[in-house]
Parts: C-alpha cells; structure tokens; sequence
C-alpha cells in the first residue's frame, strides 16, 4: 500500500472494542501500513448511521446490524458486510436490588444458570399482573435484543406481552437501573460490573445463555469493501494480531491499562479486568469466575460464521421485524464474509475455518475441526435450552420458534 493510510473507525466504550483499540495502540495497524482513527460515539443509532453517511470507513457493529441494514429495516438502509467478528461472549443481564431479592426469593441461583434464573423469574413475572417489569436493551437488531428475547421465551416469558423492552444506550444503562427506570438489562461489560458495583445485580450472562456466541463485528458498507480491498485485507490482518495478543490471558492488565483512558472506555482498570478474565463482582457481595465470559481469539472468534448471521436473521422473523423469505435470507447470510477473511489472513497462515457455517449450539465439549491451516478448535457453544441451530433447515427452525408457541 505504501505509505500510511488513514481509516476512519466508530466505536462504542466496550469492552469488545479492545481489539480496534489495541490494533492501533500496540502498533499491529501501524505494522500493516494503517492509521486507525478511533472515533467514540454514544449510541448504536450513531454509529449505524454515521457509517451510512459515511462519516466513518467502518465500526464496531453490533453483530445483527448489518443484516438488518441490508435488508433495509433502518432509515438508512443499504448493503453492509460483515468481515470479520470482533470475539465471542460479552455481555451480561443485570438486575435491580429489588428485582434480584424477588428473584431469589423465588429460588433463583448464584451460580448466574440461565434455567434457574429464568424459571425464577417467570414466579416473578406471573406475580405481577398489574405491573410490567421493564428491561433495556441497547438498540433492537443487537444480539442483546435477541438473547434477552430467546431467554425469555424459552423460560416461558412472552417478551413482547409479559414485560416491557426498551432501547436505551450501553453507558446509560447503569444510571436507568439506579434511578428505578428499568428493572434490568441486557449489555456488554463493564457496564454490568459498573451497575454491580452500585444497586445492581448480574443475573445471568450470555455464555450461559448462548455460549461461545457472536457479539459485536467489523462493520463496513459494501461499497467500501469493493473500492478498498487492498487496504481491508490490511485491516483484517491488524485486527487478527490484536484478537490473537488481547487472547493472552497475561495481557489482560495491559488491555485494561489501554481501554480505561478518557479517549476510549474511560473506566477504571479493576472494572475492565472483570470481563477481561471473567472473575465477575455480581453486586452484593458475591464473585464468581464465568468460563468462556469473552473470548477474542480462541474458537475460531473472529471468523465470520454465516449461521451466525442467519441466527440472527431467524429472531429479527420471529419478533417480527422481517418477513421471512428466500431472499431475504439469501441476504442475510451474504453480510457475513468469510471470503474476505479467508484472502485477508491467507499471508498470516492463521487457523481459518474450512466451513462458512455450522449447526449452532450443537458441541458439548472442545471439539477439533477441519481448517484450512493449522489447528483450530471449536465449542463447547450451547443454547442453555439445550435446542440446536442448523442453517439447513432455516424455515423449519423459524416455524418452530413462532412466538404463538410460547406458554
């Protein structure tokens, strides 16, 4: 590419932004002959939009969110890729102190088991016809909205008729459960231990939810992609070096070093170190060491599987979002590039993946699988409902999940 050129890239003060932030800081961006201009925003809306008008070459993308803006159910709708993913896991579910001694007066575990906590609050729930509990969730077509949804519904929670989803940006979310706005929410660290650390108590976390599952991605306009190929393939590499040294447990004090400075999450360091080794403060008192919290790199975690994107693509049909058809199907999985990936990270001799997709939820344990280079080990990545997902039979798994089924 010869000399450095600049990208332009939005992100949210997360936890899962680490590796644009480290690419840059620890000079792998530089290595591949980039600058990345790190642009903080405060909401999901901004950054989806801020793309759209190009204000930004790319961003750190909730992982639904391109489809949803291919498949134009935003004001600014257009065709937007996935390359790359930026880790596994993440994210949490946080309750009130009020919500949480109901919880518990209904037998819900410490142990943050997503059936225990959610047969706890399904007594809850059922005990308060008069009143709604209301969650908050950071945009509607995250993987947050999603989950939250699935858990629900798979505790027997209509979440569209049994409790109240709102949208409200990640750092405010703390300041809402103080203040008695909502009674909990689904987001990504540290905002669950900064909540935790004031009236808050994590519940449940995505990895008993949904293990090993996709979070937040690379996000860029298609048409990007097409006039920059050269200098996205360097971004990939830079951003595939980052995942591999944040994959370090014995970086962990270092990344939180970088990601609590005023221009990134802004938080302090014994914050960020929580969901960057998964030894949890839940609120209270209590602690707890969560496997598999975040993942940057083992698992294949950047890899851009297109069963996650058409796992996705299943709940924005099953809440009504989307109609479902083969085209908009055929469209979904196209955001997700794992060709891209693939070409970008051929030169690095990385363990890639010899399959774009596979059956969600479906490895119990640390499986071997067949890659293009080296090793790779996938799993365990179960739904806590024990349910699996085959991007074969799509329409199959959509009739299933009609929410008419749900008790």
């Amino acid at each position: 590419m010869g000399s450095t050129e600049d990208i332009t890239i939005g992100f949210l003060p997360l936890l899962d932004s680490a590796l644009l932030i480290v690419a840059e800081e620890k000079g792998f961006a530089a290595e591949e002959g980039l600058k990345l201009q790190l642009m903080r925003e405060t909401s999901w809306a901004n950054i989806r939009d801020r793309l759209a008008v190009g204000h930004f070459d790319a961003a750190h993308m909730l992982a639904p969110m391109p489809i949803a803006s291919t498949l134009g159910l935003n004001p600014f709708g257009g065709e937007t890729i996935a390359p790359m993913a930026l880790g596994l896991g993440g994210n949490a579910v946080t309750v009130s102190a009020a919500l949480w001694g109901e919880l518990k007066a209904a037998g819900a575990p410490e142990d943050l088991s997503a059936g225990g906590v959610g047969s706890a609050l399904r007594q809850v729930v059922d005990g308060k016809p008069a009143r709604k509990l209301r969650f908050g969730v950071v945009h509607p077509h995250s993987g947050h909205n999603y989950e939250l949804r699935y858990w629900l519904a798979a505790s027997g929670i209509h979440p569209d008729r049994d409790v109240e989803i709102i949208i409200v940006p990640p750092p405010l979310l703390p300041d809402a459960l103080s203040r008695g706005t909502i009674d909990g929410f689904c987001v990504g660290e540290p905002w669950n231990s900064i909540a935790a650390a004031d009236t808050g108590r994590i519940a449940t976390v995505k990895a008993a939810i949904w293990r090993s599952s996709p979070e937040k991605v690379l996000g860029l306009t298609a048409d990007w992609a097409d006039r920059n190929t050269e200098k996205l393939a360097a971004l990939l590499r830079a951003l595939y070096r980052a995942s591999a040294w944040c994959g370090d447990t014995q970086n962990a004090p270092e990344i939180a070093a970088i990601l609590s400075k005023p221009n990134y999450i802004d938080q302090p360091e014994s914050v960020l170190m929580h969901g960057l080794t998964g030894q949890l403060a839940l609120g209270q008192g209590a602690d707890l060491q969560v496997e598999d919290f975040f993942i940057p790199n083992a698992r294949a975690a950047t890899f851009p599987w297109t069963s996650h994107a058409l796992w996705f693509y299943s709940q924005m049909v099953r809440w009504g979002q989307v109609e479902h058809t083969a085209e908009h199907a055929a469209a979904a999985a196209r955001c997700y590039r794992p060709d891209l990936y693939r070409a970008a990270l051929a030169p690095l001799g990385a363990p890639v993946p010899g399959a774009n997709a596979k059956v969600e939820g479906a490895l119990t344990r640390s499986t071997p699988v067949g890659a293009m280079k080296g090793a790779l080990t996938l799993g365990p990545d179960g739904f806590f409902d024990g349910r699996v997902f085959d991007p074969d039979t799509l329409d199959r798994y959509i009739i299933e999940q009609n929410p008419k089924h749900i008790a």
